[in-house]
This record gives C-alpha cells, sequence and structure tokens, in this order.
C-alpha cells in the first residue's frame, strides 16, 4: 500500500473481473455474446466521419435515449445512460442508497454490489438464498434504505416473473428498488413496463451481453424522470460525456436491429438447454438458468479441480473460490462447437 493513498482507498478490496486471456483459449469466462453484433454496426464504423471526433459528443445522448426508448416503450425521459452498467450501477448507488438505513441485497449476486457500498460508505444488509439458490422477494423487508438484486440474478441464473416483482414494489414504496437486467433478453422477464406505476423503480441493462457489444461499454437504466433526474445530476458531477460519438452511433444501430438480437438470443438459448442436457448425463448438479450462462457443480468432482482441468485443455470458465460457491463452476454459453469441446472433455474429466 502507497503512503499517499488516503484512508479510504487502503480499506478498499476492489471488484475483480473475470481474466481476459492473451492466449488463445476457448472463453466461456466472461459471458459474453459467441456471436458479432448486428451487421449494422460495422456499416457505422465504414462510414463514421473521423473528423466528428474533435469535438465533444452530445452530454445528454439525446439520440441514443431515443433510441432506446423506442426499443423498451418508455419516453426518452425516463432513460438514463452510462459508459457500461456498471458506470450506471456506480452512480445509482450514490444517488438513492446513501441513506441512513442499510441498503438490502441478496448474499450471493453480483459481487459489484457490495463494492460500491464500500466505496460510498453505505450500510448494507445481505439476504441468503433460499434451498433452490434463487433470490427470496418475500425476504426483502420495507423498512429499507433501498434494495437491489439482479433478475435474472448472477451467477445462480435464476429469474424471477414481472407480477412477483410487482408484488415486492406494493410492499416497498418508500426507498429505490433497483433491478439489475444485464441478463433478461435470454429467458427473463424485464420489470420495465411497472416503471410507470411504481416511481420508486429502477430498472438497468447493457448492450454488453444481448446486444455483443461487451467492448463498447455502454449501459442505460429506465425509471421515473425523478429517477433519472436524480442520476444525470451525479453523472453531471462526475462526468458530463460518458458516452462518445461513436459509441452512440454504435449502440442506435444495434438498437434498430431487432431480427438479428432476436435471432442470437434464441440461439444461445438452444444451445443453453444442450448444453444443460449433456452436463445432467455426466452427473452435473445444473441450476436452472435465464442467462447466457450455467451455474453446475458435479456430484464427486472439485470446482477447483474441474476449473484447472479445463483449462489444462485450453478451456477456461469462471470459478468462485468463496464459501458456498466453491464446488460450482460458472460457464458462459459460447458457439455450438466451442460448447461441444467442453463437453467432450469434461466426459474426458469425469
Amino acid at each position: 500500500m502507497s503512503q499517499f493513498w488516503s484512508p479510504a482507498v487502503r480499506a478498499l478490496t476492489p471488484y475483480v473481473p473475470g481474466e481476459q486471456p492473451r492466449e488463445k483459449l476457448i472463453k466461456l469466462n466472461t459471458n459474453e455474446n459467441p456471436y458479432a453484433p448486428s451487421p449494422a454496426v460495422e456499416g457505422v464504423l465504414q462510414r463514421f466521419a473521423v473528423d466528428h471526433l474533435r469535438r465533444y459528443p452530445d452530454p445528454e445522448s439525446t439520440a441514443l435515449r431515443q433510441a432506446l426508448a423506442e426499443a423498451h416503450g418508455v419516453e426518452p425521459e425516463q432513460v438514463f445512460v452510462g459508459n457500461g452498467s456498471d458506470e450506471v450501477l456506480a452512480l445509482a448507488f450514490q444517488a438513492f442508497f446513501c441513506q441512513s438505513r442499510p441498503l438490502l441485497m441478496p448474499a450471493i449476486s453480483y459481487s459489484f454490489y457490495p463494492v460500491y457500498c464500500k466505496l460510498y460508505d453505505i450500510a448494507y444488509r445481505t439476504l441468503a438464498l433460499d434451498d433452490d439458490w434463487r433470490i427470496s422477494l418475500d425476504a426483502f423487508e420495507a423498512d429499507n434504505g433501498g434494495v437491489v438484486f439482479a433478475n435474472p440474478n448472477a451467477p445462480t441464473g435464476h429469474g424471477h416473473p414481472r407480477q412477483a416483482i410487482a408484488a415486492l414494489l406494493e410492499r416497498i414504496t418508500e426507498s429505490v428498488v433497483l433491478v439489475d437486467e444485464a441478463y433478461v433478453d435470454f429467458g427473463g422477464e424485464s420489470a420495465v413496463p411497472l416503471v410507470d406505476t411504481y416511481p420508486n423503480l429502477l430498472v438497468t441493462g447493457t448492450l454488453s451481453k444481448s446486444r455483443s457489444l461487451a467492448g463498447l461499454r455502454v449501459g442505460y437504466a429506465i425509471g421515473s424522470s425523478e429517477l433519472v433526474e436524480g442520476l444525470q445530476r451525479v453523472k453531471n458531477s462526475f462526468n458530463s460525456y460518458p458516452i462518445d460519438m461513436l459509441a452512440s452511433e454504435i449502440a442506435i444501430a444495434s438498437l434498430k436491429d431487432t431480427p438479428h438480437f432476436q435471432a442470437t438470443c434464441q440461439q444461445v438459448i438452444a444451445t443453453r438447454e444442450w448444453v444443460r442436457q449433456q452436463l445432467e448425463l455426466l452427473g452435473f448438479e445444473v441450476l436452472p438458468s435465464q442467462t447466457n450462462f450455467l451455474f453446475t457443480r458435479h456430484t464427486r468432482h472439485a470446482g477447483e479441480h474441474l476449473f484447472g482441468e479445463l483449462r489444462e485443455r485450453k478451456i477456461l470458465v469462471r470459478h468462485f473460490n468463496k464459501d458456498g460457491l466453491s464446488d460450482f463452476l460458472r460457464i458462459s454459453i459460447g458457439t455450438d462447437d466451442e460448447m461441444t469441446s467442453l463437453v467432450e472433455a469434461l466426459r474426458t474429466i469425469v
């Protein structure tokens, strides 16, 4: 530790992202989409006027917010955008969860949530998952400083239907409920249609997963205009220009190509279900998934052992070396050929 760090920085334990290897591997560890973005993206790259880059982009990202509003059936003033959903989440934590009462979150969910809490000195309390590895919405108490959970959840993969989230919002009315929908397009049910009814609901999303744009870094939030204004106040106190010109144009082109988006999502879902069946035949317990990954453990082989054996075979998956999760692997869904290689490797190992 440096003598020049502030005490708050000394106390931080930063989020650790999935490995981005330099060697050539079958990469199934960070939930990236195995398929290319919309062909319209390449068209944007070919015709983009480089001279435009000498100017600052639109600080309000007006065109992108309009495109997202059209895609989700809301008004542009209900949409906020940021440099990836991680930035959107970070701004939301600062805007809404610095309260006297603790923020409530699942004990097993996106591991960035407690990092934000420690960064902003937010008191929080975690709630255990149920016996089926699902988030229990009934466990969230009405007296809180906010609620945050991923739906579908990461890394477990389970998603709640919209009706269940509406029931939660009927109980919790005095604080912000943030539903993180990074994986919703792979079989989940979005809570976005509820934002007009529940002014304390904020839904976040990303173009990284279902739109195959992880390298672009575009995330968004949808909620009441009041919540969006709160996010804008924090954003404009931190970075007025989070979305650059090129990212905005690419994102808009992708949002307009609905057929490509739907086709790739359905392909991922079909491959996921085939892999689930194959893993179960090999003796794996596989949690039900509405995401582009599977969370699984073997009845006889430790997760760390399987992770190492796969790595030896040039296949990279995610292993969480944490209490309660160490037996599990999180396996991103790749192409059919990649997943066939995974299954064949596991058949040899087990």
